[in-house]
């Protein structure tokens, strides 16, 4: 008879329980609980998110189901629709966003020597938001439109690995210019960002932090050109220019030069115009810098697809926040065990396999592990694969 952990157990053991610990009484999250922990409704909550619930009442049903198996997953307190509901409404959500905190911090370790395309040793960062639409009658703290609630996930993405490093939650109607406002830039780094973040300003204190920005350049640019620099037209680098800016307030906003490279995807043969602090490295480097961004969307596109952040157990700021923050402990832990165990597996094949078998009690290792029969088989899937 096979008297071993189950796999829930065997995942959950891998989060750093004594950091979850500071984080409750940090804000008193346990404070006067008699049942029902912090760290049962986390245990809850990352329950529902392997397993794709719907519901509070789905996640009830689904753990009363194995009732006699709860202690053993880690669940001291009864587990029921109305307990997790007043949880999620009054439980600081800040405690688990301060563990996924720690989460990524460990991540980025793990993944700190990945390729993600380009030959760069500083750290590359993405910038960029989605937006979840919300019932405006159901939610009406969310502000987007007349009649449309949302709220947008401001994500700062580490490229090695795919890891959101900062994650701000607002309502819809916060423009994602603001958002560099609350970053804290890093020496060094390069981070990559899209048109809606070009704000000249801001993009000055980026350039003043000692860090480096790569953005696309709008139709209206208004700029006067210094001097060019010679470029190979064969590798689809059209221009490189050195540039300060004509506009009178512009150049206030931004008095130092900027780099000015026209580009021709050779995919699309469409003609980018990019915007760089950078002077040193080649023009066909910052041009790959750009099109890394793309991995933010992916990223978005695979959290909406594989993660319950879509659809709430509650409607209240706390209960949201509390569950995105969960997700993203989620998403993290995987990536985690993912590297822990070297497994060859993709992160959706892992969610798949964990998403039912998490009551076994088979070493997870064996559970998870690849076998080489089924390689072409996974290599076929038409899903959104990260960490490959």
């Amino acid at each position: 008879m096979n008297v071993g952990k189950s796999i829930f157990s065997q995942l959950m053991d891998f989060l750093p329980s004594q950091e979850f610990r500071r984080c409750v009484e940090r804000y008193r999250g346990d404070y006067k609980l008699q049942s029902f922990s912090c760290w049962d409704q986390f245990l809850c909550l990352a329950f529902a998110q392997l397993t794709y619930r719907e519901s509070l009442r789905d996640i009830e049903a689904c753990l009363r189901a194995q009732q006699t198996k709860l202690y053993h997953l880690g669940i001291r307190g009864r587990v029921s629709r109305n307990t997790l509901a007043h949880a999620n409404s009054v439980r600081d959500w800040r405690i688990y966003a301060d563990f996924a905190q720690l989460l990524i911090t460990w991540a980025r370790e793990l993944y700190l020597h990945d390729n993600f395309g380009v030959a760069l040793a500083e750290t590359v960062y993405a910038l960029d938001s989605t937006t979840i639409d919300l019932c405006l009658s159901l939610f009406p703290w969310a502000k987007f439109r007349k009649h449309k609630g949302a709220v947008k996930l401001h994500t700062l993405l580490d490229l090695r690995g795919s890891i959101p490093t900062v994650v701000i939650i607002t309502h819809g109607k916060v423009h994602d210019i603001k958002i560099l406002d609350q970053i804290l830039f890093e020496v060094g780094a390069f981070y990559v960002m899209d048109r809606g973040y070009l704000d000249f300003a801001r993009l000055h204190k980026l350039h003043l932090a000692s860090a480096f920005f790569v953005t696309r350049a709008k139709k209206n640019f208004n700029f006067k050109r210094l001097y060019s620099q010679p470029v190979d037209k064969q590798s689809g680098v059209l221009g490189d220019q050195i540039v300060t800016l004509r506009g009178f307030y512009s150049h206030q906003d931004y008095p130092d030069k900027l780099r000015r490279i026209v580009y021709r995807d050779p995919e699309t043969n469409k003609r980018l115009v990019f915007l760089t602090n950078n002077f040193t490295l080649p023009a066909l480097v910052i041009a790959q810098l750009y099109r890394s961004r793309w991995q933010v969307e992916l990223f978005f596109k695979w959290i909406k697809q594989h993660l319950r952040i879509k659809k709430f157990y509650g409607t209240s700021v706390n209960a949201l926040k509390t569950q995105i923050w969960i997700a993203i402990s989620v998403y993290l832990l995987v990536a985690i065990v993912k590297k822990q165990l070297s497994l060859d597996g993709s992160l959706y094949r892992i969610l798949q396999i964990l998403s039912v078998t998490l009551f076994e009690k088979t070493p997870i290792l064996q559970a998870l592990s690849l076998p080489d029969d089924e390689t072409a088989l996974i290599n076929t899937c038409k899903q959104l694969i990260l960490f490959n």
